[in-house]
């Protein structure tokens, strides 16, 4: 038995660091399967690779280093697929050949789980009664189904969300007049704006917080990590930057 690592970024700005270290510290001896700079998943050379190639003439795939009794780790389902219909297309694929996929954070769409939602069925009595929990049985099986399809459209939707919240935000501090020209020096990095930059995405409500930028810079950004109002617009500029040339990607 293999276990397959995968770990996918879609820009160069991606670091693949996080992944590897979650699937490192659960499966240490996972082998590792780096895709990176793909926007789609039908350009995914190492994710072919794993699944394979499908031969219509003969009617099976062909090629694949995932073989039965294998496992795939993912850091999240987005990694699998950011197409809610072909990951679940490779998702049953994987599970009919017997490829057990693990999500680290969403379990309850691992294959195993599946599994057991397909086979812990009703048993039968050899009586009337049969016909009606047969019923039952196949509403469970598709009711399992319907549960990693939500999942896959759910991690669709959320890249979706972000990509519009980043417009958004882009749109309203272009009308704030709080974007401008590239300034001389702005791109220089220290531990200083690498530490401004976490906080304004954690706290700020333009990303994943809910704080006003007076707030931010009142209460957030202080002592130590304190910065003038121009540095502060200026990151909030390069942040936006950095998330609309991820998504363009994605």
């Amino acid at each position: 038995m293999t276990i397959w690592g995968y770990c996918r970024i879609s820009t160069k700005k991606q670091s693949m660091e996080r992944q590897v270290t979650n699937i490192l510290k659960e499966y240490p001896n996972a082998k590792l399967v780096k895709e990176a700079f793909t926007g789609t998943t039908s350009k995914r050379d190492e994710w072919t690779k794993l699944i394979g190639t499908y031969n219509y003439e003969k009617d099976c795939y062909e090629k694949f280093s995932a073989k039965p009794g294998d496992k795939i780790i993912f850091d999240s389902v987005s990694r699998m697929s950011r197409n809610a219909e072909e990951g679940f297309k490779d998702y049953e694929v994987l599970y009919d050949r017997g490829v057990d996929l693990v999500f680290l954070k969403e379990p309850l769409i691992n294959t195993e789980t599946y599994k057991k939602a397909l086979t812990n069925q009703i048993g039968m009595t050899n009586t009337k009664v049969d016909k009606i929990l047969e019923g039952v049985n196949e509403f469970l099986r598709e009711l399992a189904k319907e549960q990693i399809q939500l999942a896959f459209e759910q991690s669709a939707k959320e890249v979706n969300d972000l990509r519009e919240r980043t417009k958004e935000g882009l749109r309203e501090a272009k009308k704030k007049g709080k974007i401008g020209g590239r300034k001389t020096g702005a791109n220089i990095i220290t531990k200083k704006s690498i530490r401004a930059k976490e906080l304004i995405k954690k706290y700020s409500k333009d990303f994943n917080g809910d704080k006003s930028d007076k707030d931010v810079l009142s209460d957030v950004l202080k002592g130590e990590d304190k910065i003038d109002r121009t540095t502060f617009y200026r990151y909030k500029k390069q942040l936006f930057e950095e998330e609309m040339e991820k998504q363009q990607h994605d």
